[in-house]
């Protein structure tokens, strides 16, 4: 049998994404055919990294060859990535970075700074080139949690404006308002100077090409999140809650603004913080303290997906505490929690991307 690239191309448009349901040819998602005698290679470009089907996905290619070209081949697939992006030629600010990740919980003290800063650290460890604004201005943590309460950026003129370098530590490129002020001391600052110092993490600061820039955003729905969400292209947003009745009905809030019709941006899906406790000794089980149940009943009434249940664990806290987040130890019993996190938020990315391709707006639906 002559084999040929067409050959390959077809058998391959038997094989879809799981997640963008068309077929990986359709989605362009294989180049550099090569066939050699017996043995064919070629490429599967994922849209990131940190996709969780990876493996599933490759096997289906294979089976694919053998099934509609020759069981006898010899293939090597090489699984990459390209991370896809919805951004506009127009768009000004921030050219270089591929999505804009907002996390926010209408609420303090339900874990968001740790979500955010792990997520980012994980979805690092994933392979992805990554970027972390702490926008909390009045309470920023990431200083602390990075172990940089005393550091501060170096800046450099351009065009005779003044740029700063965001440090990189942890794989990632991070920038806070707490690398610039008295953390000792209260920011007295009105509405107005406040999202002029976000506007500067921004635009003032030397990101480069990033595939995720993670927000840290503030609690509340104030004058911060509504500069970020006027002033910036989101991709999308991550809600944080912990599992009270309490808490989700603050958490409410930060959804009923992400999706005002006047802003209009899709909710990749819900992180359940704090979500249950498993005993060193008894790693079987799991004690739900702050309950269960109500953040699936608030996701669904959504209709979003739950991108993760984070456990109450003592290291998690501890590690931010100490200045090295749980994530950069992938050796931690915890990272595989944020590891997961990490994949799954990637997976919403690349859909949320793909409804927009299709059908110009929308947020990803519930699974």
């Amino acid at each position: 049998m002559n084999i040929d690239n067409s050959i390959i191309i077809d058998a391959l448009r038997h094989v879809d994404d799981p997640d963008l349901r068309k077929d990986l040819v359709t989605l362009n998602m294989i180049e550099n055919i090569a066939i050699d005698g017996n043995k064919v290679s070629f490429d599967v470009v994922l849209t990131t990294p940190a996709c969780p089907l990876k493996n599933q996905i490759k096997q289906a290619c294979l089976d694919a060859i053998h099934q509609y070209v020759d069981p006898s081949l010899e293939v090597e697939i090489n699984m990459t990535s390209r991370v896809t992006s919805r951004r506009k030629e127009t768009d000004v600010m921030l050219k270089e970075v591929k999505n804009i990740i907002a996390v926010g919980s209408g609420k303090g003290g339900v874990g968001k700074s740790t979500v955010a800063v792990n997520l980012a650290i994980a979805l690092a460890k994933a392979g992805a080139k990554v970027g972390l604004i702490d926008a909390d201005i009045y309470g920023p943590s990431i200083p602390m949690m990075f172990g940089m309460l005393n550091e501060r950026p170096t800046g450099f003129d351009k065009d005779g404006k003044t740029y700063v370098y965001p440090f990189e530590k942890f794989g990632i490129k991070v920038l806070s308002i707490g690398f610039f002020v008295d953390q000792s001391k209260a920011l007295i600052w009105r509405g107005p100077m406040a999202s002029m110092a976000l506007r500067q993490l921004f635009n003032d600061a030397e990101w480069g090409e990033l595939d995720y820039m993670v927000i840290d955003l503030p609690p509340g729905t104030g004058d911060i999140p509504l500069t970020l969400i006027q002033d910036f292209p989101l991709t999308g947003a991550i809600i944080v809650s912990t599992p009270q009745q309490v808490a989700i009905a603050d958490v409410r809030k930060a959804a009923d603004m992400f999706r005002n019709d006047k802003i209009n941006i899709p909710i990749l899906g819900l992180v359940e913080n704090m979500s249950f406790f498993t005993p060193p000794d008894a790693p079987d089980k799991k004690y739900f303290i702050f309950g269960e149940g109500e953040c699936a009943k608030f996701a669904r009434e959504l209709n979003i997906p739950i991108l993760g249940q984070i456990p109450i664990v003592s290291a998690i806290a501890d590690s931010g505490d100490n200045g090295v987040p749980v994530s950069a130890d992938t050796e931690s019993p915890v990272f595989a929690a944020f590891r997961n996190l990490a994949e799954t938020v990637a997976q919403q990315v690349a859909i949320t991307n793909s409804i927009r391709e299709i059908f110009g707006g929308g947020a990803p639906k519930a699974s």
